[in-house]
């Protein structure tokens, strides 16, 4: 069963799966607005990011108050790739604190073989954000259908609110 579907299931969650318009440059400037205009997110709102998601839901709890992220490879610069430089999370400092005023719970997941991003990258997104990291080796770029640990995270973070 795919994670929309058991997250469903838990009481009180309605999981919003979303096509995000300008899937390859994954620009902020349209992912924002879009995060925020179309997706409606708020402080009663988990959003759950995946690798250039996870940059759009950190810029995102800059400005923005949600309930929780949950963060699945997470990284901080643009890893010296020019498609990545133009989605334009990279080109300022990160405002962490900012993000830990505006967000009540934070869960991140990553993994040492990530073949995308460096474990220093993934650590300083948790040390950064105070976030609970779950620190895997054989996860790679998390790309598996399955993710238990993901629907975990989400039951607790609904049980905390």
């Amino acid at each position: 069963m795919g994670q929309k579907k058991q997250i469903n299931k838990i009481p009180d969650m309605t999981c919003l799966l979303s096509n995000m318009p300008d899937p390859v440059t994954a620009r902020e400037g349209i992912w924002l607005p879009f995060i925020q205009e179309e997706l409606q997110c708020d402080e009663e709102t988990v959003i759950i990011g995946h690798s250039s998601g996870a940059a759009a839901a950190m810029r995102y709890a800059e400005t923005h108050n949600v309930f929780g992220l949950i963060l699945v490879g997470a990284y901080t610069s643009d890893l010296g790739d020019e498609n990545e430089r133009e989605s334009g999370y990279f080109s300022r400092p990160w405002e962490w604190e900012q993000m830990r005023r505006n967000v009540g719970h934070i869960v991140q997941f990553g993994s040492t073989d990530d073949p995308f991003l460096p474990w220093e990258e993934q650590q300083a997104v948790a040390e950064g954000l105070g976030a609970v990291l779950h620190k895997y080796t054989d996860r790679g770029h998390f790309q598996n259908t399955q993710f238990p640990e993901l629907i975990d995270a989400v039951r607790k973070l609904r049980a905390a609110a």
